[in-house]
C-alpha cells in the first residue's frame, strides 16, 4: 500500500486557482504558451540579461573601486599631518621628562642651601668633608675605591 497523502488531489486544484487569479491580476499582460522572446519585456531574451547582468557587476566593480581611491585620497591627506602630531606629541613627552628631572634637582639643591644656611651642624659637616679638616682628638676613616691598574706598556716589556 502506498503512503496516505490527504492533499494529492487538492494540490493541482490550488494550483489552477492561483493562476486563475495571477490571470485576473494581470488583466490582457498575461501571456501562456509562448517564449521569452515573443514576450515584451527588457529582459526577454537570455543574451540582453546576461550582458545587463555583466554592466552590473561592471558598475559594481566601478563604484568599489571609487570608495577605494577616495579613501585613498582621504589616507594621503591625513596621514602625514597625524604622523607631525604624533612626533611633536614624542617630543613634548622628551621634554616634560627635562622639566621634571630639573625640577627635582632644583629641589634638592634649593633643601642643600636651606640646610646650609640654617642647620650649623650640617654645615660644618660639609665644610669638614669637602676640605678634609677634622676636630681634635677625631679620627678620620676614608675608604676609596679601587683603582684599575695601568696596563703595562709595550716599551716596558721590551
Amino acid at each position: 500500500m502506498g503512503a496516505f497523502d490527504p492533499g494529492a488531489g487538492a494540490s493541482g486544484s490550488r494550483k489552477y486557482n492561483q493562476l486563475l487569479r495571477i490571470q485576473e491580476e494581470l488583466g490582457d499582460k498575461a501571456a501562456y504558451g509562448v517564449t521569452m522572446g515573443q514576450v515584451d519585456h527588457p529582459f526577454g531574451d537570455f543574451r540582453a540579461r546576461r550582458e545587463a547582468s555583466v554592466w552590473q557587476r561592471l558598475n559594481r566593480i566601478l563604484l568599489v573601486l571609487l570608495i577605494i581611491a577616495i579613501w585613498l585620497v582621504i589616507v594621503s591627506l591625513f596621514a602625514p599631518p597625524y604622523k607631525k602630531l604624533m612626533q611633536s606629541r614624542a617630543e613634548i613627552d622628551n621634554l616634560q621628562q627635562k622639566v621634571n628631572e630639573q625640577q627635582t634637582l632644583l629641589a634638592r639643591q634649593t633643601r642643600e642651601v636651606n640646610l646650609l644656611k640654617t642647620n650649623v651642624t650640617y654645615l660644618e659637616t660639609i665644610a669638614r668633608d669637602r676640605l678634609d679638616l677634622m676636630k681634635q682628638g677625631e679620627t678620620i676613616f676614608r675608604l676609596e675605591t679601587a683603582r684599575a691598574k695601568p696596563k703595562p706598556s709595550d716599551s716596558a716589556r721590551r
